[in-house]
């Protein structure tokens, strides 16, 4: 255990978890926006913007995310000072992500009475006014479960940029399980121990955030 767990093992996974953990929470972020733009364009918009959501949603829902994490990574040359290797990942992340949260948002631009509408309109707000200050809160509060499960999904799928060699949480940790390989069983139960500490990891991390969907969710119904 002690050779498993040293300072400097610990140090370099965690550090990685540091990385899975902001690759996450800015791929969500950025794809909150996106995909707001994008639900808006498909629900709203005229016929080129319409197009060009239902192409995009489309396009990245019915393709795996790790071709695009390893397109992105060898095919597109990130401009400084984002030419680091993790932001290729939050870019791939972001570009997929988007067409989840359109379809979470574009359900959740649904959810709202079309009464909402003639009431803001009969108030004197235009359209834009009455999307930014009456439909879109309703909207982002009804889907605040879709979203943080989403999240969820980003947070296990960022183990797809260990096939890319970026430092994130299960490719450092696989780098330290790889130092325990031998065949004596010792080491063997080793890397049994690496593998426990990942699945823990992930667990206290998505199971945390589970509780807080399913308690949204609760105050919702109740």
């Amino acid at each position: 255990m002690e050779s498993v767990f040293t300072k400097s093992n610990l140090i370099y996974m965690f550090r990685g978890l540091g990385v899975t953990l902001y690759v996450a929470l800015i791929s969500v972020l950025l794809s909150m926006v996106f995909g707001t733009i994008l639900a808006l364009f498909r629900s709203y918009g005229n016929k080129f913007l319409k197009g060009f959501s239902i192409v995009y949603i489309e396009l990245f829902r019915n393709t795996p995310n790790l071709l695009w994490v390893l397109a992105i990574r060898f095919m597109v040359r990130m401009p400084k000072p984002f030419d680091a290797p993790m932001y290729s990942g939050i870019l791939s992340f972001t570009l997929f992500t988007s067409a989840v949260m359109a379809e979470i948002v574009r359900g959740g631009l649904n959810s709202v009475p079309k009464g909402q509408f003639e009431a803001a309109f009969s108030q004197g707000f235009n359209f834009p006014k009455t999307i930014v200050h009456i439909i879109l809160p309703q909207c982002f509060k009804a889907i605040v479960p879709s979203m943080l499960s989403q999240v969820i999904t980003v947070i296990k799928d960022t183990s797809f940029l260990a096939q890319v060699a970026i430092e994130e949480f299960f490719n450092n940790s696989k780098w330290v399980m790889s130092a325990q390989i031998d065949s004596t069983i010792n080491q063997t139960m080793r890397v049994f121990i690496i593998f426990g500490f990942i699945s823990v990891v992930y667990f206290v991390i998505n199971f945390s955030l589970s509780c807080i969907v399913r308690s949204r969710k609760k105050r919702q119904t109740a």
